[in-house]
């Protein structure tokens, strides 16, 4: 019989050798291990019998056989005069699709674990040894099947049986260790036969083998404790644990590890496979970003700043458990192959062309959703077809029109002539994919902060007469102080920039300022636009101000300049609201979470669900969207100085304070304190769909989270002295945002109030602020003229030709500046993906089978199902707003109800739903 014993190193045992923390330490016996070396160990103590495999067992005591028993061990205690007999279930995830090499492994596995020698486990005692002042250990090999199958088709269990000594105490961890060749995905190990029922291991992750790593993967159970409460049992184990995680920031990471450390964004860029791939390293004050995961890829050759870089199909390096699962892998890789489809027959038609093709009226953007794409005829399909000698391509191209339509964007689904309109224009402002860059006009005149030494004089063009001959008898000082008129104002963000984009082939652009106003109908729309470009050595600069007009010309110059705007908004909420202030900033709090917050810390816990997949979609970003000559720079407005762009907005603008949904709406002034409120705002617009249902996905959040915090803190006392949280607060800032660390903004973590409003914060930003602005992409981006995300021509003026174009073929005109069809069809293959819902979605509120047992505390499981009650509710409420014909906003005719921050959601593109986490 295997004695109980103190904790090993996690580096299993095998080589025959005493382990050297076991020697003296109080355990006689010798144990035949699956490699069929003995390992002798001395003295004497308490005793556990262990059936496990052949090994042979010796011990001074009559070794007592475990009965066969069936139950989830809720009954009595089975013993014996050795102790109490324990069988661990282990349960491991199959693949959905195996292939036949996959099955022959899985039975040579199988036969591996019955015979007790694939897997090790180490049944850790939460309690020390009095004598030791370590704690105790019993070990097994899995060995066999469980007496009762797996519920779910994609899991099966293996057992392994311990007999435990009376004296051992409750469990608080196992060591796992796998001696196959290959990975396996655990997903839980449960204990049956405790007193008080089965005791949960949670796992959901892929235990690397032994082969690619000898230490053991330390799993504990399901019960949170803050460091000054882990049991003294486990208390070094909590820290190795996360020893592990943080790795030594040496050396390239191998795709099982699960290291978790901070590099720059110095990987976009590869200059060696072409100069003109360039990019700048982002880091630093001039060009300050957050930081990303670091992979360790060795250095390029022709310059050591930039790191080397990973092309498709091979993967970048992330933490092993953070990769896709194969559900949501087999969802990305169809929205890859739609890119593709849909990419296909434009290509081919551009090849056949001389160049590529623009749209030469409506009906041939009409043609992507109604009939297919181009190259209905035989002959041309036959040149296509020799053209391209992949085999996978010549099947793509038989199949048909089918794969080569687009869905008909929500946008255009219910009216199609809606996006005509201003007030449709005005409507996308608040209730679009980018509503989040409106602002309160607080004072007029209107002024830059720019420098004028460089961008020419500060002051605005849009005058006071401008604004009030669209005010009907309002003066403009009225107007503000009634908070009727608002701005979008991208001018001094985008003007520094604009010399160099408009310098790229196929592309042209402006610094925008929209002025808005807001009718006593509850009517917003749109009364003047300001385009601006920059002085240079050739020009003084262009100041020009468009407003709506009433003859057919100034109709089409008003057209075409909503439309520059739509392209410059495409770019900010792209790279702005979108990228840096979700996914890019939402990366370092995950990397800090692992490397600081113990897995059974109940803030890691808490925020466990709402790091799913987000840094595997931030590499596949950095490899093929963001990076030089990705998606983005190919078919936004910023083209190479994309990433530039966003950095500069994260100079100037990017806050964590800021990013809590009721700070940013007071910022923007779109929200006024009220003490009467419950969320302490009163908004300024009240049909403003994504504040106004933002704040109740808020207000749940936070409520949830102030009962979560306020369970396991007593008081402030409890938040300063948690080592482990406060230096995840301090390596969110120094290591994971070290160009902003000494910023005086950034919150304290001194009370229960200060933490409550740092998670509140985090977890909007990983589900309901990238639903808001993410999966509305393809339903308002998928129609061209609705949002294009980039212009090839500037307005005409009058002493163009260009002009008389214009005047001539208005609509000609306004098609030849929108993208390319294959500019547009690429742009909206990627909307189209990144707007898609994967199957195996984990939406807010809700608890995946696979976590259910994530905590053991029962008022923390009657917390969160109060947090999912009231998402339904609120889920209601939404649904009864979107039905309520005063909030024109939100309904009308032809108006989409406002659907992005629905909670749930089904499968594919839906304009609704929120994930947890940033998973696409």
């Amino acid at each position: 019989m295997l004695a109980a014993r103190t904790i090993p190193s996690i580096k299993p045992n095998r080589s025959g050798r005493p382990h050297p923390l076991l020697v003296g330490a109080g355990i006689s016996g010798a144990v035949k291990n699956a490699g069929n070396r003995k390992t002798h160990l001395s003295g004497v103590g308490v005793r556990a019998a262990i059936s496990s495999g052949d090994r042979t067992v010796e011990t001074p005591a009559p070794a007592a056989t475990a009965p066969q028993i069936d139950g989830d061990g809720g009954g009595s205690l089975l013993t014996s005069s050795s102790g109490i007999h324990v069988r661990a279930v282990v349960k491991i995830r199959k693949k959905m699709r195996e292939t036949l090499k996959d099955k022959i492994e899985d039975q040579w596995c199988s036969l591996i674990n019955s015979i007790g020698q694939g897997i090790s486990i180490l049944l850790i005692s939460a309690q020390i040894d009095p004598v030791t002042k370590s704690g105790k250990s019993v070990e097994s090999y899995v060995r066999g099947w469980a007496s009762e199958p797996s519920g779910h088709s994609r899991t099966v269990e293996y057992t392994a049986n311990f007999t435990v000594p009376y004296d051992f105490g409750d469990p608080g961890a196992v060591l796992i260790t796998n001696f196959h060749n290959k990975e396996f995905h655990l997903v839980e190990i449960v204990l049956h036969w405790f007193e008080g029922g089965p005791i949960f291991f949670p796992a959901n992750t892929w235990i690397y083998s032994q082969d690619n790593n000898p230490e053991s993967r330390i799993i504990f159970r399901n019960q949170a404790f803050l460091p000054s409460e882990t049991p003294p049992g486990i208390k070094k184990l909590r820290h190795e644990d996360l020893l592990c995680i943080r790795g030594d920031g040496r050396g390239e990471r191998k795709l099982h590890e699960r290291i978790y450390d901070y590099a720059p964004y110095n990987d976009l860029g590869n200059p060696e496979k072409d100069g003109d791939l360039a990019r700048p390293v982002l880091t630093g004050e001039e060009r300050p970003y957050p930081r990303r995961c670091r992979t360790g890829r060795p250095p390029m050759k022709s310059d050591p700043e930039y790191e080397s870089r990973v092309e498709k199909p091979h993967p970048v390096y992330v933490p092993r458990d953070e990769a896709f699962e194969e559900i949501k892998q087999r969802t990305f890789s169809a929205g890859r192959l739609k890119a593709v489809l849909h990419n296909l027959i434009p290509q081919i038609a551009a090849t056949l062309s001389s160049s590529d093709i623009p749209f030469n009226c409506f009906t041939d953007i009409d043609k992507l959703y109604i009939g297919g794409f181009i190259l209905k005829d035989e002959e041309p399909l036959e040149k296509a077809k020799n053209l391209f000698l992949d085999r996978l391509t010549k099947q793509v191209l038989s199949i048909g029109d089918r794969l080569l339509k687009y869905e008909v964007p929500a946008v255009i689904m219910r009216d199609r002539f809606a996006w005509l309109r201003d007030t449709e224009f005005a409507r996308q402002a608040l209730a679009g994919v980018n509503p989040v860059n409106i602002e309160l006009l607080k004072e007029f005149h209107i002024i830059s902060k720019l420098d004028p030494a460089f961008y020419g004089p500060p002051e605005s063009a849009i005058t006071r007469e401008v604004i009030e001959e669209e005010l009907h008898g309002m003066s403009v000082e009225e107007a503000i102080k009634n908070k009727r008129l608002f701005i979008i104002d991208y001018h001094d963000l985008i003007l520094p920039f604009i010399e160099k984009i408009n310098s790229l082939p196929g592309r042209k652009a402006y610094a925008s300022r929209t002025v808005f106003f807001y009718s006593n109908s509850g009517i917003l729309r749109p009364i003047a636009i300001e385009l601006s470009l920059p002085p240079t050595s050739s020009s003084p600069g262009f100041k020009r101000v468009y407003t709506p007009g009433h003859d057919s010309t100034a109709h089409w110059l008003w057209k075409q300049a909503k439309a520059h705007v739509c392209a410059i908004d495409g770019g900010v909420h792209q790279l702005v609201n979108h990228w840096l202030r979700t996914h890019a900033c939402m990366e370092p709090y995950i990397i800090a979470t692992h490397r600081q917050l113990s897995t059974m810390h109940p803030i890691y816990k808490l925020l466990h669900p709402h790091m799913r997949y987000t840094l595997e979609i931030n590499a596949l970003a950095r490899q093929s969207l963001i990076n030089g000559g990705g998606v983005i720079e190919a078919c936004f407005t910023p083209g190479k100085y994309a990433m530039e762009i966003s950095s500069a907005a994260y100079k100037s603008t990017w806050r964590f304070d800021m990013e809590a949904l009721p700070a940013d709406l007071l910022r923007r002034g779109m929200a006024v304190i009220d003490p009467s409120s419950s969320i302490g705002v009163k908004l300024v617009i009240e049909d403003y769909p994504y504040a106004a249902d933002g704040l109740l996905i808020w207000s749940a959040i936070r409520e949830w989270v102030e009962s979560y915090v306020n369970h396991f803190y007593s008081d402030s006392t409890a938040v300063n002295s948690d080592v482990e949280l406060q230096e995840w607060w301090k390596e969110i800032k120094n290591k994971g945002h070290p160009d902003k660390r000494n910023e005086p903004w950034w919150p304290k973590l001194n009370t229960k109030e200060d933490l409550t409003g740092i998670l509140t914060t985090m977890i909007w930003i990983a589900s309901g602020q990238h639903a808001a602005i993410n999966f509305g992409q393809y339903p308002f981006g998928g129609y061209v003229p609705n949002r294009p995300t980039l212009m090839r021509k500037l307005i005409p003026q009058e002493n163009e030709p260009e002009y008389k174009k214009l005047l001539l073929n208005p609509q000609g005109s306004f098609l030849s500046a929108l993208p390319t069809q294959l500019q547009a069809t690429k742009v909206m293959a990627v909307q189209d993906t990144l707007s898609t819902h994967s199957a195996d979605e984990e939406y807010l509120g809700q608890l995946h089978h696979l976590h259910s047992h994530w905590t053991n505390d029962q008022e923390v499981e009657e917390m969160f199902q109060k947090f999912s009650t009231r998402l339904e509710e609120i889920e209601g409420i939404i649904n009864r707003r979107n039905m309520d014909p005063q909030l024109k906003n939100r309904s009308g005719a032809g108006i989409p109800p406002y659907e992005l921050l629905l909670p749930t959601s089904g499968p594919g593109v839906t304009c609704r739903g929120i994930p947890n986490s940033i998973s696409i």
